[in-house]
């Protein structure tokens, strides 16, 4: 090192590459059927490129409004009061971000003080902690148990505190494979309603939910949408994760607090696939509303290929992600079962503990089946072996 460079402090000291860039990596490395990362080897609709295509070719190529274009702004109003029987302002509650996660990000950074406590649902998405941190906000987790993974309302309440500023949930759960109730989200209510704490609903897989009754949104709870940010990803719905494109809802003031952010983070998404996007949800509606059908069929094709292997699936009522428990094969901890599964077997998954701040003892592992159904009988033959 010269002594004219110089090293910042870290202010995130603990983090380091993702165990998904880790898994993707040693999948290439290995030649391993990847069931890691979460993410189709498939493509999206053609309709959709197509329309692409078209708005590049007809000169839409320059910066969006930092709100989001209009058509788009307007087709997700529509589909939400479709959906959910609420129709935000277009103009004054409705954000596209560069992604979810830019949305996840926006809205934590927007909302979480120094010193303001963040309660979240272990395990958990990777992207959550690092931005309460970077806000200066403490985590508080609820760790939540294997197989049903439900919360116990009693230990949330209790977790309740006068600097309680934030509640991020995610449903469908990744990487639980659960899903909220509508009961879920009442008893959530009564336990926040008599203090001044707010909800990120983080709601990316509200397509890819298998329920009898449908996704649950907080979008449908009257009271609670009035504090409450949604946020959702054309990337998952339409199998075009390197799009980026999210969204999120959120009542007029705290719209006005993320669109600070967002306007100095990304300040706009690109203008092309915005247009499309608005163009399928307009034209083509069916695709989202038949997507549930769509992976359970893989989702149920990849559990009967599993059905002769000695892992045990758990229930999957949401996402595109299974949870196998591996314990009649192998005593090795998560981690270092799917390094070994990926370099001797040749099937990449995801070791459930990462997604955890606190030692996950369970030997579960992640399992990807938004992929073609040869992929996923290719694995399926291989962890069959085990």
């Amino acid at each position: 090192m010269s002594q004219t460079s110089i090293t910042p402090e870290s202010k995130l000291p603990a983090l380091g590459t993702t165990i998904f860039t880790q898994m993707s990596a040693l999948a290439a490395q290995y030649n391993a059927i990847n069931l890691s990362q979460g993410f189709p080897d498939f493509d999206g609709p053609d309709y959709l490129k197509a329309r692409l295509a078209h708005h590049v070719s007809q000169g839409a190529n320059q910066y969006a409004p930092m709100t989001g274009v209009q058509p788009l702004r307007d087709a997700i109003a529509a589909k939400t009061a479709a959906l959910y029987g609420y129709q935000p302002d277009s103009n004054n509650e409705i954000t596209v971000t560069a992604g979810a996660t830019e949305a996840l990000y926006a809205a934590i950074t927007a909302l979480v003080r120094p010193g303001d406590e963040v309660i979240c649902f272990d395990p958990s998405y990777d992207s959550y902690a690092p931005a309460v941190t970077l806000a200066g906000g403490v985590m508080k987790r609820i760790a939540l148990q294997p197989p049903s993974f439900r919360v116990d309302w009693q230990s949330f309440a209790a977790l309740l505190s006068p600097r309680t500023r934030l509640v991020i949930l995610n449903t469908p759960h990744n990487p639980s494979a659960t899903v909220w109730g509508k009961s879920d989200f009442e008893s959530l209510w009564q336990a926040v309603k008599a203090q001044e704490i707010y909800i990120l609903s983080d709601e990316v897989y509200e397509h890819i939910c298998f329920a009898a009754e449908g996704h649950a949104s907080v979008l449908e709870h009257p009271q609670l949408r009035e504090r409450a940010i949604a946020v959702s990803s054309f990337g998952k719905t339409y199998h075009m994760t390197g799009w980026k494109v999210g969204y999120c809802v959120a009542p007029v003031a705290l719209t006005a607090e993320v669109r600070k952010v967002h306007q100095y983070l990304t300040f706009s998404v690109n203008t092309p696939a915005q247009l499309a996007l608005a163009d399928m949800l307009n034209a083509e509606p069916e695709h989202y509303r038949h997507l549930p059908d769509f992976y359970r069929a893989r989702r149920d094709r990849f559990i009967q290929a599993l059905a002769k292997s000695r892992l045990e699936v758990l229930p999957c009522a949401g996402t595109y992600f299974l949870l196998a428990d591996y314990s009649a094969i192998s005593s090795l901890d998560d981690v270092a079962f799917c390094q070994w599964l990926t370099k001797e077997v040749g099937v990449a998954a995801i070791p459930l503990s990462v997604f955890c701040a606190d030692p996950f003892p369970h030997k579960l592992i992640r399992l990807c089946f938004a992929k073609q159904e040869a992929t996923l009988d290719a694995a399926a033959e291989r962890l069959c072996q085990l």
